[in-house]
This record gives C-alpha cells, structure tokens and sequence, in this order.
C-alpha cells in the first residue's frame, strides 16, 4: 500500500500536544507508570555517574535523551493507539505493544542507541579537547562550561556537532516507530525514510515540533528528573498524533 504524507501547518505541534495532554487524561495509569519508570532511571543515571567520576557527562546525557526517546515510548504509543479505536487496555496489552512489530522497531532501535553512543563520544571528545583530560566534577560542570576562558568555543563546537547529529536522528526517527506499530507490514528502512520525508516536506512545523520536544524533555530533566513524570507522556501521546497526521 502506497504510503503518502500529508503537509501540515505551524499549528499541528499545538495540536498534538493537546490531544496528548486528552491521552493522558484518559489513560493515567499507563502514563505516569511510564513516566515514574524514566524518572527512577533518570535518578540511577545521576548518581551512577557521580560515583564512577563521569558526573560531568550528565548534560550531555541529559540533551541525548530526547535521541532514544522514540523507541521507549512504544507503549505510549500503543495506548494512543488503543483509545483512537475506542479498545480497551491493560498493562499487558501496553507490554505486548513490542510485540506487533517487534524486529523491526528494535532495528530503529539498534539505530538510536549507535546514535546515543555517538552523542556521548562525542561529547567525552569535546571535554577532552578543551578542558583536558581531567574533566570538571559536577559540582563544577557549570561553572567550568560556561565561565572559563574555553567556554565560547565548547559551546559554539558542542551546538554545531551535537545539532547536526540530533537532526538528523529527529529526520530519521520522528515518526518511524509509531509507524512501524501501526503498521506490521512496514520495514524500518521504509518507516524511516517516510519519517525523512515528512520532515523535508514539512519542515517549519516539524522544527517547531524538534523545538517542543527539546523543551519539554530539558525542563522536566531541569526539575531533578521529576518533572519526566508528566513531560514524557506528553511528549509521547503526542507523537502519536504527529503520525497519525502527516501519515495517511
């Protein structure tokens, strides 16, 4: 079956998170049950790096998470899913989302955490370059980043290198696993150039939607990780929504 993309308008994004924000209200428990279980992960992460002496990585880690986000939302995704048909759900429906296309979304998959891995590389090799290699602690991660006499060049470097990379990731994945659910027939190869697509023939509105996506997932990681417990969701059963409009 022909697979076509629809263009949308500046005001999707808006759109899509209000239906995400209507998702979340009718599923509470599948929603913040997910974003609990990224919020804990979140807190295992940070003292997990702080004990091994890799605290400074934490931002980046924190701006590379948006890069796997599309396949940990597979459940939100199938919730979504479920409520568009008017079906009913359990946890166990949610779990066995994975299930539907399972191959194939772990191919995606494989692909954002070589992704992630790279964004993380990337950043150790930056710190590196500029500040040696004794990196700042994370008691001095801000101060070292934004105060010393290396700090313009880091940043300007670390924007140039990690936007190239996260756009192309965005290109690439944006709508690919929610399409690969919805559709079981459907490759990952395919579900990620129509993802490229969409974003080519849409542009201004999916730049917008990156936009959203960065802020939302930055402020609820700027509240110590909590603030996941609701921005995740969203983000998630919004996406859905995202698919399901510039997909026919």
């Amino acid at each position: 079956m022909p697979i076509h993309v629809r263009p949308i308008t500046l005001n999707h994004p808006w759109q899509w998170l209000s239906a995400g924000w209507r998702d979340m209200c009718l599923s509470p428990a599948v929603s913040y049950l997910y974003g609990g279980l990224f919020t804990a992960i979140g807190f295992l992460l940070f003292y997990g790096l702080e004990a091994v002496g890799f605290g400074y990585l934490i931002l980046p880690l924190m701006f590379g998470f948006a890069l796997v986000g599309p396949v940990a939302a597979v459940g939100l995704y199938e919730a979504s899913r479920r409520l568009e048909d008017g079906a009913g759900m359990g946890f166990g429906d949610i779990v066995a989302a994975f299930r539907r296309n399972g191959t194939q979304i772990a191919l995606v998959g494989a692909f954002l955490l070589i992704a992630f891995l790279a964004w993380v590389r990337l950043a150790m090799l930056e710190f590196m370059l500029f500040f040696g290699s004794a990196p700042p602690s994370l008691d001095h991660v801000l101060d070292t980043i934004l105060l010393s006499p290396q700090s313009l060049s880091f940043l300007l470097v670390g924007l140039i290198s990690g936007g190239v990379l996260a756009a192309g990731v965005f290109a690439m994945t944006a709508i690919a696993v929610p399409m690969l659910l919805h559709r079981p027939e459907c490759d990952a190869m395919t579900a990620m150039l129509t993802s490229v697509d969409a974003v080519r023939r849409n542009w201004r509105p999916m730049m917008l939607w990156a936009g959203l996506i960065s802020f939302f997932t930055l402020f609820g990681m700027a509240l110590f990780f909590v603030g996941l417990i609701v921005t995740l969701p969203l983000i998630g059963h919004a996406s859905w929504h995202a698919y399901r409009d510039l997909v026919e």
